[in-house]
């Protein structure tokens, strides 16, 4: 628990005022307790009284997170606006945090010191997808998790027409809802986080998976689409650094893990399954949706006036951008009549497998994926294919299989006593039932920070945070003399982002343009300290 005189104690319950990727990175817990603060939210109550969100409770719990997944993709934009939250350094970064954590193992793990995933990231350049390379490559960003009131207060900044945040604010923001807006049990959900992204696998029917504002499920996963291959990407290409629960949380570089282990081998197992599928023609079909190259392996044959007319794969895939039918489906037929009949020829094309013949190989024969005899069976029908065969059936069923690399079990596994918000069914119930828990659950206590409720939480760790990690107000304001600093906050709004004795940090008020009397002192202390250390 929170020892004002332990400075270790400190810089953790302050990270969770701040909440920047590197702190989540270092101190797993800060997951959970966001989430928890989002749960403790008027403004997340307020959500379920919506009449967006009118009967709820009168349908499935699929179509309930469908309609959450609406409200959030029409409320809340995607944002990785490194000006946001201003820039450190690397060196700053690892001095701060030497007494935790060994660098060459951050490197291993944090992208934004070295890590780059596989090929796929490399090809990429990681520095320059996330708009680093203007900088010296010692400079990274803060990324700080916004926490739904910050997420909301983006409609009052400059160019945003809606509220906003990054990945793990939004992935955070989807599980805190999930539980309070779409009744889903907080059990059910678990928080992924990789060095580049953060996700949440639901379990719910065969499962779903939360992508930035977007939900996958597993027959997304499988459909070969555009928006499911950028959803894959992180659990294809990266390792799984933090999987965070009501019970605790595993995290790869640590040895010692809180999450209980029987949970953490049911959420693994059920990921697996999510993540694997058999072959059918459908997710061949899908398969080829994705990987455009080998549509030209193939063409596709169809009847007009009771003659074969046979069509490009690929020309047929590309009338899919605008149609609601699919070549890999029941519907294909219905795309083909909307192509003009100049675009058939009367005779087959040479060294193109026919798709409908394949699509009557599956019809007679089930693929497994593990099943060596089934994959030669496949290769067989494929061997026309003018690329390897073996480099396709390759892709196929990595396709048809993601391995995620998940933490390893070989921890040593400390129990603690579950955060169980389950069974609350109010607001103001779950806050009284954290309080009287947070003196057992670190994590509870820290969710006070992270709700940033002054009346309950240590100063210390505020202050801390407020005046050492907001420089967005000091660059900011780098031009004004001090008394023109304090006419620029006289004038903004005097209303806080935050209800009650919740207090915002000195670069929240500057963002926005808001703040009460004691954040916006706040926000001047900190700009005259770092001109005047």
């Amino acid at each position: 628990m929170y020892n004002p005189h332990d400075p270790r104690s400190v810089e953790k319950y302050s990270s969770a005022v701040t909440l920047s990727d590197m702190e989540v990175f270092i101190f797993p817990e800060l997951m959970l307790s966001l989430v928890l603060a989002n749960i403790m939210s008027p403004r997340l109550w307020e959500w379920r009284d919506n009449p967006w969100f009118k009967k709820m409770h009168k349908i499935t719990p699929y179509r309930r997170i469908l309609r959450l997944k609406q409200y959030i993709m029409d409320n809340f934009a995607f944002n990785l606006d490194l000006d946001t939250w201003g820039l450190t350094t690397k060196e700053k970064e690892l001095e701060r945090f030497s007494d935790f954590i060994d660098e060459t193992v951050l490197k291993q793990s944090n992208a934004l010191f070295g890590y780059e995933g596989d090929k796929y990231y490399f090809d990429m350049d990681i520095r320059r997808h996330f708009g680093l390379d203007k900088y010296d490559s010692d400079v990274i960003p803060y990324w700080k998790t916004e926490t739904l009131e910050a997420m909301e207060a983006f409609r009052h900044k400059e160019g945003y027409l809606t509220g906003a945040g990054e990945c793990v604010s939004l992935s955070s923001l989807y599980a805190s809802a999930l539980f309070v807006v779409a009744g889903i049990p907080l059990g059910d959900i678990y928080m992924m986080a990789t060095p580049l992204h953060s996700q949440n696998f639901v379990d719910v029917g065969a499962g779903i998976i939360t992508n930035n504002r977007r939900i996958i499920t597993k027959n997304m996963w499988f459909n070969g689409a555009e928006l499911s291959a950028k959803a894959r990407r992180a659990l294809e290409n990266e390792r799984v650094t933090i999987v965070a629960h009501n019970t605790g949380y595993v995290h790869t570089i640590y040895h010692e893990a809180t999450m209980d282990t029987g949970v953490y081998r049911k959420f693994r197992d059920k990921l697996k399954v999510f993540l694997t599928t058999d072959i059918s023609f459908e997710i061949l079909g899908n398969f080829l949706r994705q990987k455009r190259e080998l549509q030209k392996c193939f063409q596709i044959v169809h009847s007009c006036c009771g003659k074969p007319r046979y069509i490009e794969a690929e020309k047929v895939y590309h009338y899919e951008h605008s149609s609601k039918f699919k070549v890999s489906d029941n519907t294909r037929t219905l795309l083909i009549h909307e192509i003009d009949e100049d675009e058939f020829y009367t005779s087959p094309l040479p060294d193109r497998i026919i798709l409908d013949e394949i699509e009557s190989f599956f019809k007679e024969t089930r693929i497994a994926i593990d099943d060596t005899c089934d994959l030669e069976k496949l290769k067989k029908h494929l061997h026309r294919c003018s690329w390897n065969i073996e480099e396709v059936i390759g892709e196929l069923l990595k396709f048809c299989k993601t391995v995620p690399i998940l933490p390893e079990e070989n921890k040593k596994w400390i129990p603690s006593e579950p955060i169980q918000v389950d069974g609350c069914s109010s607001r103001e119930e779950i806050i009284d039932y954290l309080d009287s828990f947070r003196n057992k659950n670190e994590t509870a206590d820290l969710a006070f920070m992270a709700y940033r409720d002054m009346s309950k939480a240590p100063w210390k760790p505020f202050l801390k945070a407020a005046l050492e990690r907001n420089p967005v107000c000091v660059e900011g304001s780098h031009t004004m003399d001090i008394s023109e600093v304090f006419e620029n906050l006289r004038r903004i709004e005097n209303v806080s982002v935050y209800d009650g004795t919740r207090v915002a940090q000195p670069d929240e008020v500057w963002n926005y343009g808001r703040g009460d009397g004691l954040e916006k002192a706040l926000c001047m202390m900190n700009i005259i300290r770092n001109r005047h250390p």
